[in-house]
């Protein structure tokens, strides 16, 4: 897809304004080889009344079709006849049911350029060998999800001279090995290379509450990083705001609020959002937001709460040109941020199950075995 080459290769990651073009191309491209090559999607687009012809403007992209994120954990949908050559990604799951999503070679190429401008841009590719923390899965061969993988990944950013994983696995099932964990913190606190923590919060903010329950602190080499993944998941009852992870951060491992990161981003929207020094995730020129009214769907302005609906072109062996998580957000305007990027930032109010949300994934199901809309969804109606 040349637009879509086009846009990797764009110099200013978050110009919104001025890749608006290139990205409209981009999605008008992606939707027209989904509908010419998955005959699901092509179904639902019909359903829904919708061409690829229909992407002229952004405000043609914002009418396509989204997905919820839900749908994809019911049903198996691909672009391509056969999956022998394709990569296969899967969500951590929520209640038994996750997500899979095929990527071919040229959406893992997408994928990499992508990660690797915004991580250069953020200056977190380093040659200087590290040790790594890692608040997830230890690798196994039979751990298919998005999480793990990432996870891995992000441990290549600076050589590894050590990985020590939160999460082992031991007869059949993934359990916390948190005293290793801290074991090794105070191992590594004592070394010259940086540690990078990687990984889910939640695990992170428990390790640390553990070193001040019992008295313990240490100071981290120079350059140390906290890097956050993964939200809180089923721990979102003990989740803590930021200024008091940040205080516990500085308080237990000496690493202060500049040295950490977070990332948002998901298996359906395999695009990464890295956080300013202001931790806003502003949008990068490869992707879209739109906050949508929780009845209507229908788009609202900046700074109001309401769905999260993402849009990117990037990938092609899963039609993910428009999905929606099941997570509420404000779309703020880039300038309130302060931290000079004026690209728009996405804040994440909390995740939800939304009947409409369920509806809308049920009404997506309907298309594809019936072939015809039955219900249309208007005013948070089927």
């Amino acid at each position: 897809m040349r637009s879509v080459s086009r846009l990797l290769r764009y110099k200013n990651i978050y110009d919104i304004k001025g890749s608006e073009s290139l990205f409209v191309d981009a999605m008008r491209e992606n939707c027209r080889f989904q509908y010419d090559n998955s005959e699901d999607y092509r179904k639902i687009l019909d359903g829904m009344n919708f061409s690829p012809d229909d992407v002229k403007d952004i405000d043609g992209v914002a009418r396509i079709p989204f997905l919820p994120t839900l749908f994809f954990k019911t049903h198996r949908i691909t672009s391509y006849k056969s999956t022998k050559h394709l990569y296969k990604a899967t969500s951590s799951g929520t209640n038994g049911k996750f997500s899979e999503i095929w990527f071919d070679l040229g959406s893992l190429w997408s994928a990499m350029i992508m990660s690797l401008k915004i991580l250069k841009h953020w200056k977190l590719i380093s040659a200087r060998p590290c040790n790594y923390i890692v608040f997830g899965y230890q690798p196994k061969r039979s751990n298919k999800t998005a999480v793990s993988k990432t996870a891995f990944l992000t441990t290549l950013l600076a050589p590894a001279l050590h990985r020590t994983y939160a999460l082992k696995y031991s007869d059949g099932k993934y359990e916390p090995d948190l005293e290793t964990v801290l074991e090794a913190i105070q191992k590594y606190s004592t070394k010259k290379a940086p540690v990078r923590f990687m990984g889910f919060p939640s695990y992170t903010f428990f390790v640390m509450q553990m070193m001040e329950e019992r008295g313990i602190s240490v100071k981290l080499p120079k350059n140390s990083k906290i890097m956050l993944a993964g939200g809180w998941k089923q721990f979102y009852k003990e989740a803590v705001d930021k200024k008091t992870f940040y205080e516990l951060a500085r308080k237990t491992l000496g690493v202060e609020e500049e040295n950490i990161i977070e990332y948002y981003g998901a298996v359906e929207h395999p695009i990464l959002y890295a956080d300013c020094p202001n931790h806003h995730f502003h949008v990068p020129v490869y992707s879209r937001v739109i906050i949508r009214d929780v009845n209507t769907f229908e788009p609202l302005p900046n700074g109001q709460t309401g769905l999260v609906n993402l849009i990117t072109p990037l990938y092609k062996a899963t039609p993910l040109l428009s999905v929606m998580p099941d997570d509420l957000g404000i779309l703020h305007d880039g300038c309130k941020c302060g931290c000079g990027i004026e690209s728009p930032y996405l804040e994440i109010i909390g995740r939800v199950g939304l009947k409409d949300v369920k509806t809308c994934a049920a009404g997506a199901a309907d298309l594809l075995n019936t072939n015809a809309l039955s219900k249309v969804i208007e005013g948070g109606e089927k």
